[in-house]
């Protein structure tokens, strides 16, 4: 009989473009309603070509957070710190003095800390001035600041594991968390990831000719999957997962909201930006093999849909060949843009709302399939009605990081 600790979940939150609650989100996802704007903010920038971001205009930090808390945070850090307090909330254990006992760690991250900081250190660099430095200055920059602020904020004093890996930044959190509890390492983590836009991360993949152009019609990109998509668009925010050893949750009566059963991560071990189909597809297959699964048993992937050409075409080919033509698959990154450290978590979390309710958000902006893409089932149009027990979520990143999260329907 296997030892291995049952994983499952019992809260969850994001802040998103569109909304900080699941009723929210998922009315402007039936809607049609995207999160993209034209960033004036960016107008200063003559050599950046985009103009299209996914901010979260409406963050306001808690009132009741204090000063002395906010002084080592920056924005990434308290999009995070603020998914993580609605996500504990949303599992009844904000107030329970046992998350703060070494029972509770924290696996989270971004692409980056805040920016900010790092200007204020270039400008030490190129002018020799240390003018916007203080002593918070590194922790508000450094890369593990958003699982680092989390665990201070809270007095987890678990493990920290700090995923800062681009766009599986929040899949990895996930993923490792998982890994922590069934191996029985401690029986709590907070798990996810987060991002805050900025103008630099736009000029990255500016470079390298993938963001959208379509600055005049902003909610028309990103297009994951089609013909006529022009590149990828950047998006802010966070998402939090709560993850429980099964006895545990069980034992204090919460509300179990899916199971993580499978969990896959490999890398391509070839190029820095260019996606490989074949580790893609491993990824899959190792969550399929953690979670002793047949192929058969999805019932819907939630794609990583960057409206990337190379990106959408490995993936789906990936896809198609594991899983066949069958398979239902969508991109909510065409609502929000690609929110980097943020969207694994963000996904995961909408997979799980969606398997919960048997309602299938469909890619927007998705009118011609890229016949260059994997043949598959493609969500277009309107909500698709599904009944499913086992979704997949998958993340890929700069660096040739690839990972697989499997979820279980809790009946």
């Amino acid at each position: 009989m296997s030892s291995f600790k049952r994983v499952v979940v019992t809260g969850m939150a994001g802040i998103t473009a569109l909304g900080n609650d699941w009723s929210s989100i998922l009315a402007a996802f039936s809607a049609g309603q995207s999160g993209i704007r034209y960033m004036h903010e960016w107008d200063r920038y003559s050599e950046l070509n985009t103009r299209l971001g996914g901010p979260v205009d409406h963050f306001q930090v808690p009132s009741h957070w204090t000063r002395k808390q906010l002084r080592s945070m920056g924005r990434v850090s308290r999009l995070s710190v603020a998914a993580a307090e609605q996500a504990l909330a949303h599992a009844g254990l904000l107030d329970d003095a046992s998350i703060r006992d070494g029972r509770m760690g924290v696996a989270c991250g971004s692409s980056t800390g805040s920016t900010d900081e790092v200007k204020a250190f270039g400008n030490m660099l190129i002018n020799g001035t240390a003018d916007g430095l203080n002593a918070n200055s590194y922790v508000r920059m450094m890369p593990h600041t958003t699982a680092a602020n989390i665990s201070i904020f809270f007095g987890l004093k678990g493990r920290l594991i700090p995923t800062s890996s681009a766009c599986t930044s929040g899949s990895q959190g996930i993923g490792y968390a998982y890994e922590a509890i069934k191996f029985g390492r401690l029986p709590l983590m907070l798990a996810g990831g987060a991002e805050e836009l900025c103008p630099t991360e736009a000029m990255v993949f500016d470079a390298l000719y993938a963001t959208s152009l379509k600055n005049d019609n902003p909610s028309h990109s990103p297009s994951p999957y089609d013909s006529q998509r022009d590149g990828l668009v950047i998006g802010e925010g966070a998402g939090m997962l709560v993850l429980e050893e099964l006895e545990h949750a069980q034992a204090r009566g919460a509300t179990i909201y899916a199971e993580i059963v499978g969990f896959g991560c490999n890398a391509d071990g070839q190029h820095t930006t260019r996606p490989e189909q074949i580790t893609m597809r491993g990824a899959m297959e190792l969550a399929l093999a953690d979670a002793a699964l047949a192929p058969s048993a999805i019932g819907y992937v939630n794609g990583h849909g960057t409206a990337t050409e190379q990106g959408d075409i490995a993936e789906t080919l990936a896809t198609h060949t594991l899983f066949g033509a069958q398979m239902p698959i969508s991109s909510q990154k065409s609502y929000l843009g690609h929110t980097l450290g943020a969207c694994g978590a963000l996904e995961s979390w909408f997979s799980i709302e969606m398997l919960n309710s048997d309602q299938y958000v469909p890619t927007l902006n998705l009118h011609n399939i890229d016949p260059r893409c994997g043949e598959l089932d493609y969500l277009r149009g309107e909500l698709r009605t599904l009944s499913n027990e086992y979704v997949m979520n998958n993340n890929f990143a700069f660096g040739g990081v690839n990972t697989s999260l499997i979820f279980r329907r809790w009946a």
